[in-house]
């Protein structure tokens, strides 16, 4: 007999493949290909971040990205943002370094729907950090919904640079 929470997880499991297989294809352009090329993660740094010390006395600390990159009207994280983090949480791990996790939203819907979208986008990511082992008192979530926006117009090409999350150090 399978019990409840088995079919509730059969189904979970169901409807997440469903909807991979869904997924629409790459259209992005060229102005794009700064936003997504790396599959949801920016190639450069934002706001300077970087996890070693400014002289380079620290051993085996590297510079890490620190955008993530979301779908539309998702807080899931991308494979490829997992992968990014966990060498975060590596770095993370057992230091009492505070991060600031900035939870953004593109300009389409409400305002108070895009400030609980960039919530729950942040909180996703601290939640996997915390489950890499990083200390969770050291991470401050903050959502700005699509107060702050990376990129400015009404298209695609500047949304999908505004559905991110921001880790700063």
């Amino acid at each position: 007999m399978i019990t409840k929470a088995m079919k509730q997880g059969l189904s979970f499991v169901f409807v997440m493949a469903f909807l991979a297989g869904c997924s629409s294809t790459d259209t992005k352009t060229d102005s794009d290909a700064d936003a997504g090329a790396n599959g949801g993660v920016n190639t450069g740094t934002a706001n300077g971040g970087s996890l070693g010390s400014s002289d380079g006395s620290e051993e085996g600390m590297e510079e890490l990205e620190t955008v993530i990159y979301f779908d539309f009207d998702q807080a899931v994280l991308l494979p490829e943002a997992r992968s990014l983090l966990l060498a975060h949480a590596e770095q993370l791990r057992g230091t009492n370094t505070s991060v600031r996790l900035e939870g953004h939203a593109d300009e389409r819907g409400s305002r108070e729907y895009n400030m609980a979208l960039g919530e729950r986008r942040a909180n996703a990511v601290r939640d996997f950090l915390v489950l890499q082992g990083v200390n969770r008192s050291n991470l401050e979530v903050i959502s700005y919904g699509e107060e702050r926006p990376l990129a400015l117009g009404s298209g695609e090409s500047s949304w999908s640079k505004n559905r991110r999350v921001e880790i700063d150090y």
